[in-house]
C-alpha cells in the first residue's frame, strides 16, 4: 500500500469517526434536554399545559424521557447504518 492510499484511509478512518462522535454528541444532548431539561429543569412552566390528562413537565418526568430515549435508540440505529454504508463500513451479515 503507497503512502497516499495510506493516507486516504487515515483520512477516511478520521471522518468516520468525527461523523460517529458528532451523531452520538446530538442525540445526547437531546436526550440531555429532554430528561433533564423537560423533566426537571422546565417542569414548573411545562405543568402548565396537559397531555392526556397529565401535566406536561410531570409526564415528561415520568414517561416522555424514556420514549425519547427510545426513540433516540432508533435514530441512532438509523444514522450508524447511513454513516456506515457512506464509509464503506458495513458489517458482512
Amino acid at each position: 500500500m503507497d503512502s497516499d492510499s495510506k493516507k486516504q484511509t487515515n483520512d477516511s478512518q478520521q471522518a468516520y469517526w468525527r461523523a460517529n462522535v458528532t451523531t452520538l454528541l446530538s442525540l445526547l444532548s437531546v436526550w440531555f434536554l429532554v430528561s433533564f431539561g423537560c423533566g426537571i429543569l422546565w417542569v414548573d412552566t411545562l405543568n402548565q399545559f396537559s397531555f392526556f390528562g397529565w401535566k406536561l413537565g410531570f409526564w415528561f418526568s415520568q414517561q416522555g424521557a424514556i420514549y425519547a430515549f427510545v426513540v433516540l435508540i432508533f435514530v441512532y440505529v438509523w444514522r450508524m447504518n447511513a454513516l456506515d454504508r457512506r464509509y464503506k463500513v458495513e458489517e458482512d451479515a
